[in-house]
């Protein structure tokens, strides 16, 4: 299994409460599902679903006046071809994707790329200068390194050297965009680009963009756990969405509002291993190249562009519970915090998040 595809399999499973490993994705739609009462599904209502990038999609259209069946049928299939061409430029599984073909060339020039893959690309750089190098593209190698790559492993601590070899071939700064005539230069031939901690929040605002463009004015789209909605649901009110976690009775723990907004979320609950009684968590800092030590569990991000979020989700989850809190205050960030504990977990919210829970609305 490729690295895209198993970064995206276990970015889903983190979302799933007990059943899965790293965070809040697949918990999250599940609870969208609930919150949002597909069960009783209107007649001013459909759904697509599928799968992609390694994980699955749902798009939740709520408009009153919709499509005639034929139109639906188009809907769905000009969603599943704009997916399958985000994953045919950004999946590091696929041999024939762009960035696939990038990765495996020493070329060291301007390397002609799609302009979504440049622009997704510029983007990753650009939060990775706001981040100070949290979030980092090219960490690939670092995840190999320490078993969390596509072989799965280790059981034993790498030494210093290498580490420090692995992230020689690494560093943003190695890395350059270029939007007017879309191009990608590496400055070493070694470096390896992976942009999972942000393509699947692309996705998600490709695809809402779509539906905007054909003139639908409220929906949910997700992918992976990923989400961003705009107008309202079916009922008329704010699209409300379920954060879960593993010690609430009910899967439940907070219940947020949006509209017009997108969320996404990275976490790690228990994907690591054990070395000695100490334990390595599969989250790599990319500025250390060891992972982190820090007991955040999960980082929930609200934010305009789902791409966005899901980079920033990440970023926040490397630097951990304090420092990552206090960036997010600072940055005037939607942030929530699940931060691990003895006895469960102890939950923080910066000030520009209270507004979204659902009780405040």
């Amino acid at each position: 299994m490729g690295l895209l595809r198993r970064l995206e399999m276990e970015k889903i499973q983190r979302l799933k409460l007990r059943a899965i490993r790293l965070g809040l994705g697949l918990a999250v739609c599940q609870a969208l599902w609930f919150a949002c009462g597909v069960e009783q599904q209107p007649a001013s209502d459909f759904v697509i679903s599928g799968r992609t990038m390694g994980t699955s999609f749902t798009v939740k259209v709520a408009d009153k006046a919709l499509p005639p069946a034929s139109g639906r049928l188009k809907l769905e299939a000009d969603i599943d071809k704009l997916l399958k061409e985000v994953n045919r430029q950004m999946s590091t599984y696929l041999a024939d994707s762009e960035i696939s073909k990038f990765n495996h060339s020493r070329d060291i020039g301007w390397q002609p790329v799609s302009p979504d893959f440049a622009a997704v690309t510029k983007r990753a750089l650009a939060l990775a200068v706001q981040t100070d190098g949290a979030l980092d593209v090219t960490v690939g190698p670092l995840v190999n390194l320490w078993g969390f790559g596509p072989e799965r492993t280790r059981d034993t601590l790498p030494d210093e050297k290498t580490i420090q070899a692995m992230k020689a071939l690494a560093g943003y700064r190695n890395l350059e965009a270029k939007l007017e005539h879309a191009a990608l230069r590496k400055k070493i031939p070694e470096l390896y680009c992976d942009l999972s901690s942000i393509a699947k929040g692309f996705g998600v605002d490709k695809v809402a963009q779509f539906l905007e463009h054909q003139g639908i004015q409220n929906y949910m789209v997700e992918i992976g756990g990923e989400v961003r909605t705009r107008g309202h649901n079916p009922q008329g009110g704010l699209w409300r969405i379920g954060v879960e976690t593993p010690d609430a009775p009910t899967g439940i723990k907070k219940v947020i509002t949006i509209s017009n907004r997108a969320m996404a979320t990275s976490g790690d609950y228990f994907n690591y291993f054990e070395v000695a009684g100490v334990r390595y968590s599969h989250t790599i800092d990319p500025r250390t190249g060891w992972p982190v030590k820090h007991d955040l569990a999960s980082v929930t991000v609200i934010h305009d562009s789902c791409m966005v979020a899901d980079g920033l989700a990440t970023a926040i989850n490397v630097m951990g519970p304090e420092t990552g809190f206090e960036f997010a205050v600072e940055q005037g960030l939607a942030v929530y915090f699940l931060v691990r504990q003895d006895d469960g977990f102890l939950e923080k919210m910066t000030p520009a998040f209270e507004s979204y829970l659902a009780s405040k609305n």
